[in-house]
Order: structure tokens, then C-alpha cells, then sequence
């Protein structure tokens, strides 16, 4: 009777570990770092063809978009990470006007293939999965943007 408990503990151990190592080389390789685009910039040796996300303000003058190939690119500006420095700046739709208009923030170049997204415009905040590329470039797999509207609390009040 004590062989065949030993046998059944050791059966599950066994199976925990194997449960165990399973989820973490799972979540170890699909890991993301979040970064900001000066973050990227002053370390980009150390990111070249791993996958990251980066969050930045949309330049709407530099968007390009061939619909033959459905090569899109842009550049996004640097907006802080730290969501109480952005409240502290005024909000979210304050600091992606601020980076839309300022010409010494950082900036970094996003190249994506496939369709344009109808929210891609001046002041969108991007959030966008990819990898860097040897050339500073950001390759993008996903793009998320976030009119900035979205971020104003109340419309303003309309003339009569």
C-alpha cells in the first residue's frame, strides 16, 4: 500500500512540474516590454528584433499610406509613460496635443503593412506591437489608436 502511494505522489509531481514549466516558457516567450519612444531610442542596440510596445502621440503630417501595397508609415512623438505624469500635464488629450506640436520631443518612424485605420489622424495616441528594425525603424504588427477626443470629458459649449 506505501509503494503504491509513493508511486501516485511521485505521478503527480510530476505532472505539477511539467504543468508548471509549460506555463512559464509560455509566458516567457510571449512577453512584451512597454516602452516609450525615448526609451527605445537610448536603448536601441538592446531591442533590435525583439518584440516590444511603444505608446506615442501620431503625427498627422507624416502620415503615408499606398493602398496598391498597403504600406503605411508615420511617426509617433514621445508622450510620458507614467499615467500621474499625464495627469499632472493636464490629461491625456492635453499631453497628445502637447507631443503633436512640440519639435524637440523625440520621435520615432512606424512602418505597417496592412489597412489603414480610420482613427489614424493628428493627435491619436498609438499603441503599437512590433519590433525595431537595425535602421531605428519600428516595425508594427498591430497598431491600437485613440482619437483624442476620446480623452476630452465634456464637448465644448456651441455658439447659438
Amino acid at each position: 500500500m506505501k509503494k503504491k502511494n509513493t508511486k501516485l505522489i511521485i505521478g503527480i509531481v510530476i505532472i505539477v512540474a511539467a504543468v508548471v514549466y509549460l506555463i512559464a516558457s509560455s509566458t516567457l516567450s510571449q512577453s512584451q516590454y512597454f516602452l516609450t519612444v525615448e526609451e527605445l531610442q537610448s536603448n536601441q542596440a538592446e531591442y533590435v528584433g525583439k518584440n516590444v510596445r511603444m505608446s506615442g502621440a501620431v503625427l498627422g503630417d507624416t502620415i503615408k499610406y499606398d493602398p496598391q501595397t498597403l504600406e503605411l508609415t508615420f511617426q509617433v512623438a514621445q508622450i510620458p509613460g507614467d499615467h500621474r505624469v499625464i495627469e499632472q500635464m493636464g490629461g491625456m488629450s492635453v499631453v497628445l496635443a502637447q507631443a503633436a506640436h512640440d519639435p524637440t520631443l523625440p520621435k520615432m518612424t512606424v512602418h505597417y503593412v496592412g489597412p489603414r485605420p480610420d482613427l489614424l489622424k493628428d493627435e491619436a495616441q498609438a499603441i503599437i506591437t512590433g519590433s525595431l528594425d537595425e535602421n531605428g525603424i519600428f516595425q508594427a504588427s498591430e497598431l491600437l489608436l485613440k482619437c483624442p477626443s476620446k480623452y476630452q470629458s465634456e464637448l465644448p459649449e456651441q455658439s447659438k
